[in-house]
């Protein structure tokens, strides 16, 4: 199914060609219909899915066709749980807009960085991308107002319920219009997730992506076993054998994100970290210059993971495994993305085995894993 049959204009048709958007996923398949007729969704996917696309492309159409354009405040609200999701998600609104006959202005507003030129920039926003925290801050300073809101976003959602945004949520909710189009995002559907469904969702159109449609098949997996003593040269070994010119490194703490990055600049590899621990113009930086092809390593913790979208990744090496099986997938999911290969590498202490095989029970995979002693 071509992404003509699903109703978009010939203009956003013609930008996804010179996106190299060819053939629809299934999420988008489900979703972009369902959303140009304006109804609830419920979206339940894997990170990789294509959902930001399924959702951007049809709610600048249906801007495009309202009087709303024109009007002094947001008629679309997209609420994120991180910076870096904010930015990804803005990017993707700006890059399809271009090619509308009306103009579309998207802001993404978080904290961390100053709340003066977020204000400033309020006027004449058609779609606002907020994490909950600075959003309200906003409405308390009188910048945002919510009544024009025609269509709310909740992407990701699982994560902000995590973060523990779940108070601001609803002092944001209590602040809509009643009358509404909601589409709720999340990589799982739990308890949580569906207390949401029921209160938030009105007959919504359910589309829930099974595992072997997601980015996993096109993920090559392998681990190695190796003591923690070891992780760091065996890191070097594996970036230079390899001869990887772009790969992101995850680890579990800020710490040691800094400790693996400092490691690495010492042996004459250029890499940063990211983290929450970092400035926001250190953060918007090193994502810049790593996507731009500028920076071999960039090692960040979980919490950064879903504002990390390149098409063309080609390695994620998990230095230390996360704390959840659903965070494995986060990670991994961010090679292997719109139908490209993508290499997954876990290095797994002899501490980590157990949690390992619990993963991928989880996961549903079975992971190759070699001893690194044996590759002396």
């Amino acid at each position: 199914m071509p992404f003509s049959s699903l109703g978009l204009s010939p203009a956003l048709l013609k930008a996804l060609t010179n996106q190299n958007f060819t053939i629809p996923t299934p999420i988008q398949k489900a979703a972009i219909p369902a959303i140009l007729d304006k109804k609830d969704v419920l979206g339940i996917a894997k990170t990789g899915s294509g959902k930001t696309a399924g959702y951007v492309l049809p709610l600048l159409m249906n801007l495009q066709q309202t009087a709303g354009v024109k009007n002094r405040h947001a008629n679309a609200l997209v609420l994120v749980p991180t910076r870096e999701l904010a930015e990804q998600v803005k990017n993707v609104f700006q890059t399809f807009s271009k090619a509308l006959p009306q103009p579309i202005k998207t802001l993404a507003v978080y904290g961390g960085v100053s709340i003066n030129p977020q204000m400033m920039a309020m006027q004449g926003v058609n779609v606002l991308v907020a994490t909950p925290g600075r959003l309200l801050e906003l409405i308390e300073s009188n910048a945002v107002h919510l009544s024009t809101i025609e269509t709310l976003v909740l992407d990701e959602a699982d994560k902000m319920l995590n973060l523990g945004f779940k108070e601001e949520l609803n002092k944001i909710l209590a602040l809509l219009p009643k009358k509404r189009q909601n589409l709720l995002f999340s990589a799982t559907l739990s308890p949580d997730i569906e207390n949401i469904n029921q209160i938030l969702l009105h007959d919504p159109v359910v589309i829930k992506i099974e595992a072997g449609e997601d980015t996993l098949d096109t993920i090559n997996q392998l681990a190695y076993i190796v003591s923690d003593e070891k992780k760091g040269p065996f890191l070097r070994y594996l970036i230079n054998h390899h001869e990887m010119k772009q790969v992101l490194v995850f680890t579990s703490s800020t710490h040691q994100a800094d400790a693996v990055v400092n490691k690495l600049r010492k042996n004459n590899i250029d890499a940063k970290a990211i983290h929450s621990k970092k400035s926001q113009g250190s953060r918007t930086e090193s994502l810049y210059l790593f996507k731009s092809g500028k920076l071999r390593v960039l090692v960040a913790t979980d919490l950064m993971a879903r504002g990390i979208d390149i098409n063309f990744l080609p390695f994620v090496i998990n230095y230390e495994l996360p704390r959840s099986p659903k965070d494995y997938v986060h990670r991994i999911g961010r090679t292997g993305r719109a139908e490209n290969a993508g290499d997954a590498i876990s290095l797994v202490s002899q501490n980590e085995l157990h949690h390992f095989e619990v993963i991928q029970k989880k996961m549903g995979k079975q992971v190759k894993m070699i001893d690194s002693e044996t590759m002396k």
